[in-house]
């Protein structure tokens, strides 16, 4: 089975139930790696959904922090994002993309991993740089 490795949009949209979401669960059966940075923007995006949409209750949206951070204990293999800063910083000059998003491609290139996104961005730079990666 190969390694994944699951960025912040697709782990939000699994938090969420946004659509889709079931394709993330298959993914998280397999315990895929993330950074900690990925809870950081998963925690901003139940905001975004509580203050700026005002789609999402306080409660529910304190109930699915912690769900998220249930997520971080017991499923997500959670590295430090500072090993991947460096080549993140690289493949984002040179392909024009926010150095959060290289961060999980630089991580799924040093792993040898597949790269687990919903972003389509980083989905098709990814690919231009021959990570195998799934949209979901």
């Amino acid at each position: 089975m190969t390694e994944k490795v699951i960025d912040s949009s697709a782990i939000a949209k699994f938090i969420l139930k946004e659509e889709g979401w079931r394709n993330v669960e298959k993914t998280l059966i397999e315990r895929p790696y993330t950074l900690d940075l990925a809870v950081k923007e998963v925690a901003n995006a139940i905001w975004r959904r509580t203050t700026l949409f005002r789609d999402l209750s306080v409660e529910s949206a304190v109930r699915l922090l912690n769900h998220l951070l249930d997520l971080r204990r017991k499923v997500l293999k959670v590295e430090p994002q500072d090993q991947y800063i460096v080549q993140a910083f690289m493949i984002a000059l040179e392909n024009n993309i926010a150095v959060y998003d290289a961060l999980f491609i630089a991580q799924a290139m040093a792993k040898k991993a597949m790269l687990v996104t919903s972003d389509k961005r980083q989905f098709d730079i990814a690919q231009k740089l021959g990570v195998e990666v799934m949209y979901v």
